[in-house]
């Protein structure tokens, strides 16, 4: 799964957390570089990423994600760390100043969506998110079954 971007990038994308876009109202989102040892990164390459239950914090004005389980490297020796450590991500301090004000608001927090390769580097896109109630999941399920009945029916009369 590779995409092209306008400036003749590459972005190779790795994982995703497709639990967050159905649990999450997503505001906003920001890219940030994360910081990773050598076998962490071969890991990565390998795809041997689970964002599922993995969430970012601020502390001590710095951003860390908690919870993102990279496997260790089958290759790897006493050079592999802990697969649910927590990491930190490279942001601007603008930025993290930005994110810090955003998730005192009530209810907001921070989540990431992708983790990708761009340039080389690995990068994860973070979601300022608020979260859903069971019935705005249950609305959002409805909507989903209605657009695919009316996409089922115009296909129907087209054939």
């Amino acid at each position: 799964m590779s995409k092209e971007t306008g400036k003749n990038e590459e972005v190779k994308m790795i994982a995703q957390n497709k639990k967050a876009r159905h649990d999450f109202f997503i505001e906003s989102t920001i890219e940030a570089g994360i910081v990773l040892s050598g076998t962490e990164v071969k890991s990565v390459r390998n795809g041997k990423v689970n964002l599922k239950d993995s969430y970012a914090q601020i502390i001590q004005n710095e951003v860390y994600i908690c919870g993102m389980h990279i496997s260790p490297y089958e290759k790897g020796n006493i050079y592999n760390k802990d697969p649910l450590r927590d990491r930190k991500l490279l942001l601007h301090r603008r930025e993290i100043n930005r994110l810090a004000g955003l998730v005192q608001q009530k209810g907001l927090t921070l989540v990431p969506l992708d983790l990708y390769f761009k340039r080389g580097k690995v990068k994860v896109t973070l979601a300022v998110a608020k979260g859903k109630k069971l019935y705005d999941k249950r609305e959002d399920i409805a909507e989903r079954d209605a657009k695919r009945e009316i996409e089922r029916k115009l296909r129907e009369k087209n054939y």
